[in-house]
């Protein structure tokens, strides 16, 4: 990793050969997450836009040489990264916009973004000859971490909260995992997934304490200014629950500036849920969020349910130094923007990916957001891994069967009940 110049402490600011530390800095335990700085002059001598265009990778090792692994370290053989971007026009004249773009995420491999920091944890445990990776997740980063780890027979151990949505229980143990569901909190079960690290020596992917993770999500943000043809947007949504994703974003921001292949830095605006809003207490109070306290974390986007965001120092400096801002938005809110996302623009969402929507209209309605802004929603999981919540939010919308008896006589006098036929049809 001769493009990576050092480990960084977010804390005391010291730095670390990445032989030195395992994951944080040794001065401050768990709090002490450190940033990846690379040497940008050696990555700009052999990597450039010619060079990403003729990669023979595929999806997110396209851009290995800003990636903090090693040149030959294989890959896994399950395709991420290359998720869609779509112009969603319908959904910005809805909101009064003029350009509005939905970045699909749930495309992954195992239906989330989480994906792309689980494809990280694979190489970097490899590297390490580690025969086993643990996390805690509330869900997609444990489906994530078990899927990649399947894809190349390495073994997983997962801690969850026991009121994980089942469907995304079903996924951990399709993959083969071992999962330990917690009766307790999904900070409880990060605790627990610390000391089973530290005492059996597993592989750790958890987020907010693995620096890499940042850096295989930062992807997302070099695939969306790639797809918008260099030309950043001036706004990011992005929902918030650790933080992990926020401080990717703008990571991968932060290198492309690094290396001039955009000319400015889009302002991020991260959104959370009324029940789950730590990092958005603390930027509206100006609170020290090394110093505030958890807070009780309850909400039906269960993929951005944390009571303390292990990632908050990323994430506050990527909403701070972005010129960004926090919104909170209501369960209710992030249930009607199922929905409304999927109609206005086709992608599927599961509640925490949603919110962004809700987040956007909040942010619209409180001046942080112009409509002449270029804006991105980056979706960040598919609406198949929480079913329960979509159809309880299509049924709100006043959706749902329309029961019929098995002849035509039935079924005409729904299609004429329900104004269903065209217009030139009688």
């Amino acid at each position: 990793m001769d493009h990576v110049a050092h480990l960084r402490c977010l804390i005391c600011h010291e730095a670390y050969r990445p032989d030195e530390i395992d994951y944080v800095c040794p001065e401050h335990g768990a709090e002490g997450i450190v940033d990846v700085v690379y040497d940008y002059g050696r990555i700009g001598t052999s990597f450039d836009k010619a060079a990403l265009a003729a990669s023979p990778h595929r999806g997110m090792w396209r851009w290995r040489p800003m990636l903090p692994v090693e040149a030959d370290s294989p890959a896994p053989p399950l395709l991420v990264g290359d998720t869609p971007l779509y112009s969603a026009p319908r959904l910005a004249a809805e909101l009064g916009m003029g350009r509005l773009w939905v970045k699909d995420d749930g495309r992954q491999p195992t239906a989330s973004l989480k994906d792309r920091a689980s494809a990280i944890a694979v190489v970097k445990a490899a590297e390490r000859s580690a025969e086993v990776i643990t996390t805690a997740s509330t869900g997609n980063a444990a489906a994530a971490l078990a899927g990649l780890c399947a894809s190349v027979g390495r073994r997983s151990v997962i801690f969850v909260p026991a009121t994980a949505p089942p469907a995304k229980v079903a996924q951990l143990l399709a993959y083969g995992a071992t999962v330990l569901a917690v009766d307790g909190s999904y900070d409880q079960a990060f605790e627990l997934c610390l000391a089973a690290e530290r005492r059996y020596g597993w592989y750790n992917r958890n987020t907010g304490y693995n620096p890499y993770m940042s850096e295989g999500k930062k992807t997302v943000a070099l695939e969306i200014c790639e797809q918008l043809h260099w030309e950043a947007p001036d706004v990011i949504v992005v929902s918030v629950g650790d933080g992990c994703i926020i401080g990717g974003v703008h990571k991968g921001l932060r290198d492309l500036l690094s290396l001039g292949w955009i000319d400015h830095m889009p302002r991020l605006i991260g959104v959370q849920a009324a029940g789950s809003n730590y990092l958005a207490e603390a930027w509206e109070r100006g609170e020290d969020v090394l110093t505030k306290p958890p807070i009780a974390a309850a909400t039906v986007a269960d993929s951005i349910s944390a009571g303390l965001p292990r990632d908050r120092l990323k994430a506050m400096a990527a909403v701070v130094a972005t010129g960004g801002a926090f919104v909170t938005v209501s369960d209710e809110e992030i249930l009607a923007a199922i929905p409304d996302l999927a109609r206005g623009s086709g992608v599927f969402a599961e509640p925490a990916a949603a919110a962004v929507l809700a987040g956007l209209r909040r942010g619209l309605g409180e001046g942080l957001v112009g409509p002449d802004d270029r804006v991105v929603l980056i979706s960040t999981g598919s609406g198949l891994k929480d079913v329960a919540a979509a159809r309880r939010a299509a049924e709100d919308a006043g959706a749902r069967p329309i029961q019929i008896a098995p002849n035509e006589d039935a079924m005409a006098r729904a299609v004429f009940d329900h104004r269903l036929a065209g217009e030139d049809e009688g």
